[in-house]
């Protein structure tokens, strides 16, 4: 082995042994550091040596509780962490359970905020309708058109807007709103003065005159889309068969469309006026501007009506001076819930005029009406046919029926 070879091993000898000096002398600088800032300041009662003992261990007196009578110590209750939700108001300060200092102090509190809410976002106070009440509107038997309207609108403007149009009309429009006050669907009436956003507007495709004609339906539907257009609102007309439908409830209306009469005639002199209208008052019946006396349920729905056997109808004033030789009760099977009941109970109170005026009961021949004839008008031309609307789905006295039979 040369000597240049000898000198390059020990020059690597030399320098193997410095790197490892240096690192040895690194670790020791950088633990002396370290101890120097991780020094506790006292003893360490777990970690140090501790006080100096004797040698000899000196055994520890065991120490039994002590049990005192004179002052009871209460149990501490464990404080669980309370949630402090500074946004929530819905308790007033003054409903807040009391919390006593200590506990306060010993509870940790977490606070809880929720974020702040954009402006947009803001929850909106919008009262959702519900469902249409058939009673006010019915798809059976009105041509119903919704409308949504971007910003209020007062209902006596809508009832004028197309007013004029709508009066050409052989058949009657109903108006229906829902009032966000009441959260109802109400029927707009001339003087209502509440604002709305939801519409309904229904056509009625049959009454007493028969049912709607085309011309009606493109009447209702061109002054729809003018309201649409005024109120800057989207009309929802539905497709529908409505001329088919209106005929078909037409029939539907013919088989059931009944009005029972009794009549009373004199058997000897005339009925006088007065008598009369102290009878019926009596009876808790009404003279009405339609010239009837009308007796009417709790509820204010007519349940039969008195008129004049001739042609001169009853009015405040003729009354005074009237002499008739017969009068007519009159039931509206189709708008008279209980038909056959009252029924029983108007000629009951035919009987009694009869007893009082000197007259009888007799039916559109003239011809005298029995007990047994009675029971069976009762039974045949009240019971069946309401019977049959109960059946169809539009009971007897119903809203929808008093609509339908107008």
């Amino acid at each position: 082995m040369t000597e240049l070879q000898m000198g390059l091993i020990g020059l690597g000898t030399t320098a193997v042994v410095g790197v490892f000096a240096y690192n040895k002398w690194q670790e020791y600088r950088h633990r002396k550091l370290a101890e120097a800032v991780l020094k506790p300041q006292h003893d360490d009662v777990l970690l140090g040596d501790g006080p100096k003992v004797a040698a000899k261990p000196v055994a520890a007196e065991r120490s039994e509780p002590e049990i005192r009578d004179e002052i009871p110590v209460a149990p501490v209750e464990r404080v669980e962490p309370m949630f402090v939700d500074h946004d929530d108001l819905s308790l007033p300060a003054d409903d807040l359970p009391p919390v006593a200092p200590e506990e306060v102090a010993a509870a940790p509190i977490l606070a809880k905020r929720a974020p702040a809410k954009p402006a947009d976002e803001e929850e909106s106070h919008e009262v959702l309708p519900g469902a249409l009440p058939a009673e006010l509107l019915d798809p059976r038997l009105e041509f119903i058109v919704s409308m949504e309207l971007v910003e209020p609108v007062s209902a006596m403007q809508i009832l004028r807007s197309q007013r004029d149009v709508l009066q050409r009309l052989n058949k009657p429009v109903h108006w229906v709103g829902f009032n966000e006050r009441t959260r109802e669907w109400e029927r707009l009436v001339s003087d209502s003065n509440w604002d709305l956003r939801r519409l309904r507007v229904g056509l009625q495709l049959v009454n007493r005159m028969g049912p709607v004609s085309p011309g009606d339906v493109a009447v209702f539907t061109g002054a729809m889309q003018a309201l649409a257009d005024d109120l800057m609102a989207v009309a929802d007309m539905p497709p529908s068969r409505m001329l088919d439908q209106a005929a078909e409830l037409d029939r539907f209306c013919a088989a059931v469309d009944l009005e029972i009469g009794v009549n009373l005639v004199s058997r000897g002199s005339a009925f006088s006026g007065t008598k009369i209208r102290a009878l019926a008052e009596a009876a808790g019946m009404v003279l009405g501007i339609d010239g009837l006396f009308t007796r009417y349920d709790d509820t204010g729905r007519a349940q039969f009506s008195l008129q004049n056997y001739e042609s001169t109808q009853f009015t405040a004033d003729s009354v005074r001076t009237l002499s008739t030789h017969g009068l007519t009760f009159l039931l509206d099977v189709p708008r008279v819930d209980h038909g056959e009941r009252v029924f029983s109970q108007m000629t009951d109170l035919a009987k009694r005029f009869a007893e009082t005026l000197n007259g009888a009961l007799v039916d559109d021949n003239r011809q005298p009406l029995s007990e047994s004839q009675l029971d069976h008008i009762r039974r045949e031309f009240i019971g069946k046919p309401q019977a049959t609307m109960t059946t169809f789905g539009l009971p007897a006295g119903s809203p929808q029926a008093r609509r339908l039979f107008s």
